[in-house]
């Protein structure tokens, strides 16, 4: 059976104005199960009046009425944790079991933490900063804003932007990737059953979609996960109109192994967080810089633990990681695999698996130098990359040379090392003896290419606020 997405606007789905419809594909299979709509300007103009009419009254809700709506919607995330990952399931091709275990409880425990945090925002208090004048800070709700979410984590992504969204009182158009609409739509229904309508909208669509929520005159915030390409093109659009822009772009993370570190516990962490869903994540550990007296132990046990790595369907035992999400995607990933220069060595993985959909093997790819494209672009797949260095010097300068500035991680027994490696790394998260790991009071979000802007914490709750200054004089 067919499934047909449809956008859900002013608290209700609806089909769209658009004619055009996008096939939707499961990628453990190849095959196409649903059709979603290619939403048009006149989609788009419904979404954002609903948002903006909403707004009005959104705006005047207490702290603690949005509040407890959210915990509602956390408390109906975790009873519909099943059908929400069938759902993620079905449209990324995710194990289902780490699905269940590994992006339920974050997204639940994010839209909680967001929930909390409506009532407990700061700013100075009032005082007389001049004399017979009494000044204090608002915090407001933005407005209307816009988010585009990609397609690696549709769930958890959308998450990430309702909370704070909707915790400050502002309300919210969101699109999700052309090719996962499934859990958006899912989580936009028990939305629906909670909050007043108009609050979240969902408009589904491909690129030129996106472009329309961007230029359009309502919303005040424009907030998107995704390639840097879209980035830019956010945020020119966005100048055009002096929105606000909250850019999380991907990465490309360095992974600093000294000889010191237990090289196994390092080998089975890195390789756990360079897997994760198939490598396509922003923070995967994804290039591995280890110190040359302990290179050739490390690359033995990292092969060893990529080896062992288990690729396949949603339901298959033991599988760690899925298929890639699109057939562009893997076109892509087998690319950078066929343009590795000769000297590169690859010491296990490097093919398509042959069945049905989009899988890829785990890769460790060894011998590469610092201009090779396996080495400065972000991968996005299963490809962990190798390379050694001399000293600490020699460590900074190959992690820092890249155009990205998400994530990084350090691994070694020295205390002294990690404080000075963590101050010197240019990412926006430096994890020590681990990779990966993220809490919801802990903000996400990096430098140079990897964007601007704070996802989770307090500081990604302010993103969505804005500050006005009111004075009284109090003279007689």
């Amino acid at each position: 059976m067919t499934t047909v997405f449809r956008n859900f606007i002013d608290g209700k789905f609806v089909d769209a104005h658009a004619d055009q419809t996008l096939d939707i594909v499961d990628p453990s299979t190849g095959l196409v199960y649903g059709h979603s709509p290619a939403s048009d300007e006149v989609d788009v103009d419904t979404a954002m009046r609903a948002a903006a009419n909403a707004f009005e009254t959104w705006r005047r809700t207490t702290p603690s009425e949005r509040s407890l709506l959210l915990f509602r919607l956390a408390d109906a995330i975790e009873a519909h944790a099943d059908d929400l990952v069938e759902a993620e399931v079905r449209n990324t091709g995710k194990p289902r079991a780490l699905t269940l275990s590994e992006e339920i409880p974050p997204s639940v425990d994010q839209i909680r933490f967001f929930a909390a945090a409506a009532r407990n925002l700061e700013g100075r208090s009032a005082a007389e900063y001049m004399a017979d004048h009494t000044s204090f800070i608002r915090r407001e709700p933005i407005g209307v804003c816009a988010a585009v979410t990609p397609w690696n984590y549709p769930l958890m992504m959308a998450i990430w932007k309702i909370g704070p969204a909707l915790a400050a009182g502002n309300t919210l158009v969101l699109k999700p990737s052309d090719t996962t609409p499934a859990s958006t739509t899912l989580l936009a229904e028990l939305i629906g059953e909670i909050f007043p309508p108009g609050v979240f909208n969902v408009v589904l669509g491909d690129r030129d979609t996106g472009r329309r929520l961007v230029a359009h005159p309502t919303p005040q915030l424009v907030a998107i996960t995704g390639s840097v390409r879209a980035g830019r093109e956010v945020a020119l659009a966005a100048a055009q109109d002096i929105k606000r822009v909250h850019l999380e772009l991907g990465g490309n993370a360095p992974v600093v192994v000294f000889g010191d570190a237990d090289l196994e516990k390092a080998a089975a962490g890195i390789a756990g967080a360079g897997y994760f869903n198939a490598g396509q994540d922003c923070t995967a550990a994804a290039r591995v810089l280890v110190e040359a007296s302990a290179h050739d132990a490390f690359l033995a046990a990292l092969t060893a633990q990529a080896a062992a790595t288990k690729v396949g369907a949603p339901d298959e035992e033991d599988v760690y990681f899925g298929p890639l999400n699109n057939p562009n995607q893997l076109e892509r990933i087998r690319g950078l695999v066929e343009r590795l220069p000769s000297y590169a060595q690859i010491t296990t993985g490097g093919n398509r698996v042959d069945r049905p959909g989009f899988f890829f093997e785990p890769t460790v790819v060894a011998g590469l130098r610092q201009e090779d494209e396996l080495v400065r672009s972000e991968c996005f797949g299963p490809i962990i990359t190798v390379q050694s260095f001399q000293d600490e010097a020699e460590a900074m300068r190959l992690a820092n040379d890249v155009e990205y500035g998400l994530a990084s991680s350090v691994w070694t027994r020295d205390h002294a090392r990690a404080m000075r490696v963590a101050r010197d790394l240019d990412f926006g998260a430096v994890w020590i003896n681990t990779h990966i790991p993220i809490v919801a009071e802990m903000p996400h979000g990096g430098f140079k290419h990897s964007g601007y802007g704070k996802d989770l914490s307090m500081y990604g709750f302010e993103d969505y606020t804005r500050i006005k200054h009111v004075m009284s004089y109090i003279g007689e």
